[in-house]
């Protein structure tokens, strides 16, 4: 069990840690790109500055990210379908071209967070705060967003923009 592991600035490319237990882990400035975390636990973990984009993005399907600190981490084009966002701090973070397919960011923090491009089919956005995020040519299809603060926040371009259901 690697709970509250203290793996900062690791460079885990290229492993697999589908199904481990890294909640509450110390993961600032990990770099992680081709990771496979699919289905991991990262509940509390503080994953800020965290670089899970390389060549090929790291894998997170499933994985359970809630009130874990994402601030500032690069996530584009990570595979984030099915992934728990609950609670999470994404502030800052980039997740261009990310792949959120029915990823639950219920009260996530995604302000100034960099979506542009982003598949956000059937993703539960429920009271997340999208202030000052961009979400242009972000796909948006059966979002479900009442409630969130998404003031400010960039749709141009989006395909089916959100609203609130």
């Amino acid at each position: 069990m690697a709970s509250e592991a203290d793996l900062k600035r690791a460079k885990a490319g290229d492993m697999n840690l589908s199904g481990a237990d890294l909640s509450d882990a110390d993961l600032r400035g990990a770099v992680l790109g081709y990771a496979d975390l699919s289905g991991a636990d990262l509940s509390g973990a503080d994953l800020s500055d965290a670089n899970l984009r390389g060549k090929r993005s790291a894998v997170l399907i499933g994985a359970n990210f809630s009130d874990a600190n994402l601030s500032g981490a690069n996530l584009s084009d990570a595979s984030l379908n099915f992934a728990n966002l609950h609670g999470a701090n994404l502030s800052g973070a980039n997740l261009s071209g990310a792949n959120l397919r029915d990823a639950n960011l219920r009260g996530a923090n995604l302000s100034g967070a960099n979506l542009r491009d982003a598949h956000l089919v059937h993703a539960n956005l429920r009271d997340a705060d999208l202030s000052d995020a961009d979400l242009s040519g972000a796909d948006l299809y059966h979002a479900k967003m009442p409630n969130g603060k998404k003031n400010k926040a960039k749709q141009s371009g989006a395909e089916r923009p959100l609203e609130p259901s």
